[in-house]
């Protein structure tokens, strides 16, 4: 069997990427709420708030370390499988990734290690300072990234001459017609899995009576943020997916199942689109309700992925159930900030073990919906690289063989399995060990050797036995 590499180098940057996205979609969340924590400190001075600082922050730097080891070869994929692609919009992408680099990922690095070992060690306005650049460079970071990923979906301020993109407007080229909602929809999104994961932690903790009221008031700031983020997610959304229907059309019309272009089109909650055939089969649906909500019209007319040509359509059925299972994560994560809501009538939030346990489970949820909602943005796109200029084949790097691309593909599964399984190892030590006990603190800071490294930034290091350890 011959093995096909621009198959091959889409499923290998599909598998880099998918991997590296679930930690910084969590930090940008996790930054701010580190930095919020620290600011209710420095105001009140209440020890359960640098108690929570304390343990989020050497959550984050597992997170962190995990986020950079998966992402810094990201980059040399472009040069491997991707080199027509890398000369061709480098006049682009070059500059905008090294912006990334030089505002974004040096202000964290400069104040990480501050936010990390700084506590005690500067003055408290500082390292509040520290928190707020820590959380301002992951902003920074996705407006770069997702300014990059957007001009791929909607090209705007170039012109494609000798199959080299020049930029004639920096300006129309970063700020391209979906930038401003793909942006906000992610920013959305990464509050919403920190909310969810602080939210979920803080159930167990609640679960197993230890530090109750400082887990208390985590869990209550979480839902109070989660029911005002997930409906305003939902609202994010739908105004994403009217731009994407003015410039991407094929994809939200393969989001909705919708073959012709036609009005009065249904909401199908079950289908199985069959590519070949060009229909879908066992079709379950409510009526017009697909065009209301992309045209806020019941008789809107939505396009068909019949509009173009089959060798231009993209798989359908993958963005078909991606979509659905977004979007359905969505629904149950407001439903569970509404049921949270209800529950704090008569107190019974901390008590409700059964609403604790969904907590528990919901912490993986926002993870499973920013992997699909990047399978709809990037499975949706096909067989474009940059929408309607140059598509995959185009951008392979042409020296590229099957066995090859396999070798590497292989070998990035099997690194990024090492490095999931200790990351998942050192993040479950730091979640059991948990908070540290105010009336033991300075004990064990007397015990304690300082960290030699960001991994180890937690009151005992990981590799020492007789470090002493916590229990409540």
């Amino acid at each position: 069997m011959e093995l096909d590499p621009l198959l091959l180098s889409r499923m290998q940057f599909a598998f880099v990427v998918s991997f590296h996205a679930i930690f910084p979609v969590f930090t940008i969340g996790l930054a701010s709420y580190i930095a919020l924590l620290n600011g209710l400190f420095y105001k009140t001075e209440n020890p359960a708030w640098e108690r929570l600082a304390n343990f989020w922050t050497r959550v984050f730097a597992v997170v962190f370390g995990m986020g950079v080891v998966s992402g810094i070869v990201m980059s040399f994929q472009f040069g491997t499988n991707w080199s027509n692609f890398s000369l061709a919009a480098s006049n682009f992408l070059g500059p905008v990734l090294s912006y990334e680099v030089v505002t974004a990922f040096f202000l964290e690095a400069a104040f990480l290690g501050v936010l990390l070992f700084g506590r005690g060690k500067v003055p408290q306005g500082v390292h509040l300072f520290a928190a707020i650049m820590v959380a301002f460079g992951t902003f920074l970071s996705s407006f770069w990234i997702l300014a990059a990923n957007s001009w791929m979906q909607t090209p705007a301020g170039v012109e494609l001459i000798d199959n080299r993109f020049h930029v004639t407007s920096w300006m129309d080229a970063i700020f391209n017609p979906s930038f401003p909602w793909r942006f906000w929809h992610m920013v959305m999104a990464s509050f919403l899995t920190g909310g969810f994961v602080v939210a979920g932690v803080s159930a167990w903790y609640l679960l197993i009576g230890r530090d109750v009221d400082a887990n208390r008031r985590a869990l209550s700031m979480c839902l109070w943020l989660l029911l005002v983020l997930a409906p305003s997610q939902a609202v994010i959304g739908d105004f994403h997916g009217i731009n994407t229907l003015e410039h991407q059309p094929t994809k939200v019309a393969a989001m909705e199942g919708n073959w012709d272009t036609q009005s009065n089109v249904p909401l199908l909650l079950f289908a199985w689109p069959d590519q070949q055939a060009q229909e879908n089969r066992f079709e379950i649906g409510i009526p017009s309700l697909a065009s209301i909500i992309l045209t806020h019209e019941a008789a809107g007319e939505v396009p068909g992925v019949k509009e173009v040509p089959i060798a231009e359509q993209p798989p359908v059925w993958l963005v078909f159930w991606a979509f659905r299972v977004m979007v359905g994560l969505g629904l149950v994560m407001i439903a569970v900030s509404l049921v949270g809501l209800w529950l704090r009538r008569g107190g019974r939030l901390y008590h409700q073990r059964g609403f604790l346990q969904v907590l528990r489970v919901m912490t993986i949820t926002p993870f499973i919906a920013v992997l699909a909602g990047w399978v709809v943005t990037e499975t949706g796109r096909a067989p474009w690289l940059v929408y309607g200029m140059m598509t995959h084949a185009e951008g392979v790097t042409p020296s590229l063989t099957g066995g090859m691309a396999l070798f590497t593909l292989v070998g990035y599964v099997l690194v990024y399995a090492v490095v999931f399984w200790s990351g998942i190892y050192y993040l479950t030590r730091v979640v059991r060990q948990g908070m540290l006990p105010e009336e033991d603190r300075d004990t064990v800071e007397r015990a304690v050797h300082r960290p030699m490294r960001p991994m180890s930034a937690a009151h005992a290091t990981f590799e020492q036995d007789s470090a002493p350890t916590w229990r409540s």
